[in-house]
């Protein structure tokens, strides 16, 4: 499993709001370094006395009025849609993909991705040293990943359970599958809900 794959697996669909939160962020910062720089006088006295609308760009704006006034309505109105856009798709709920593994007409055969994360939580806790196991089928009809908890035992080794899970489990959900590829993000745990009380 290479880092690429796991990565595929982890992410959700963030990039584009991860993206567009580091632009904010770096304008704001470079917005605040800037107003710290002039107001510090270090590009001059005169510019760090200067009230912060320009004189002339405010002269500007009341000879334009009429285009001035739309283009803020535009803009206005392009951020409200585009920050709902972006808050509707922060919220929506991650979609688990079904795959399609006979698409002849009559004779469709679809493996829901519950079936999907249901067989592979049964082969993972059959390895040794597992106790318990959580998986859940990511991605898209076209490139399904996985995201595999697994919950260990005290003293388990870890190497066994990780080659185990690739050989025997991850190796058979893609023969079972189809897929050549099958990305998984991988967490292993310490089980601690059969501690034992301490008297």
């Amino acid at each position: 499993m290479s880092k690429s794959a796991a990565t595929k697996a982890l992410s959700r669909s963030y990039a584009g709001e991860r993206a567009l939160t580091f632009l904010v962020g770096l304008l704001a910062l470079l917005g605040g370094a800037l107003a710290l720089v002039v107001g510090a006088g270090w590009l001059g006295e005169f510019r760090g006395r200067r009230p912060l609308l320009d004189p002339i760009a405010v002269g500007w704006l009341g000879g334009h009025a009429t285009p001035a006034r739309i283009a803020a309505i535009v803009l206005g109105v392009l951020l409200l849609v585009l920050g709902l856009r972006w808050a509707l798709r922060s919220l929506r709920p991650e979609p688990r993909p079904d795959l399609d593994l006979d698409t002849t007409e009559g004779a469709e055969l679809v493996v829901t991705a519950g079936a999907i994360s249901g067989a592979i939580q049964a082969d993972a806790e059959q390895l040794d040293g597992v106790s318990r196991a959580r998986v859940r089928a990511v991605g898209s009809r076209t490139s399904p990943a996985l995201r595999i908890t697994l919950f260990l035992h005290e003293g388990t080794d870890l190497k066994g359970v990780w080659e185990d899970l690739d050989l025997r489990v991850l190796t058979r959900a893609r023969e079972s599958l189809g897929v050549d590829v099958l990305p998984a993000a991988v967490r292993l745990e310490l089980d601690t809900s059969q501690a034992k009380r301490v008297r």
